[in-house]
């Protein structure tokens, strides 16, 4: 493992904004070598910095009528079940474990709210789960890290 320094920082920053962007652009921005530039990006990768490249298109961003995030508190030692039962519906988008008063925090997404209701009634059945919070979000002004 190594340390991420200010030019290794730069570089991640500006592949989050424009993974496609090229060596030579993130030279001319930095202003390093093609070569350095290069080096870094497959060190960052070699290291596991970086884990893949990919685009996020409009489509997706807007393709959800309705985006929210849901707290879970599940009860005793359920969580494997629970957690298994929420993966297996398509309208959570990531699960994730917490410590706190929240086992999981769920990203949802669904086409109205309408089916918003039945996807958090049905998430509310699940056995296990005794309590949720539910937060819709209205506007994302930035998405990565």
């Amino acid at each position: 493992m190594f340390d991420v320094d200010d030019l290794d920082t730069e570089l991640l920053s500006a592949l989050r904004h424009n993974a496609r962007m090229s060596i030579s652009s993130l030279a001319a921005m930095t202003g390093a070598s093609r070569a350095t530039i290069a080096a870094r990006i497959d060190r960052l990768v070699a290291s596991g910095t970086i884990v893949g490249f990919t685009i996020r298109t409009g489509h997706e961003t807007r393709s959800a009528g309705v985006r929210a995030i849901v707290m879970i508190e599940v009860l005793g030692k359920l969580a494997d079940r629970v957690a298994d039962q929420l993966r297996g519906l398509p309208q959570v988008r990531a699960l994730h474990s917490t410590n706190g008063k929240w086992d999981f925090v769920a990203e949802l997404e669904d086409r109205d709210l309408a089916s918003f209701d039945e996807t958090l009634r049905r998430i509310r059945l699940i056995n296990g789960i005794n309590s949720t919070e539910t937060n819709i979000l209205l506007k994302t002004s930035k998405t990565g890290f």
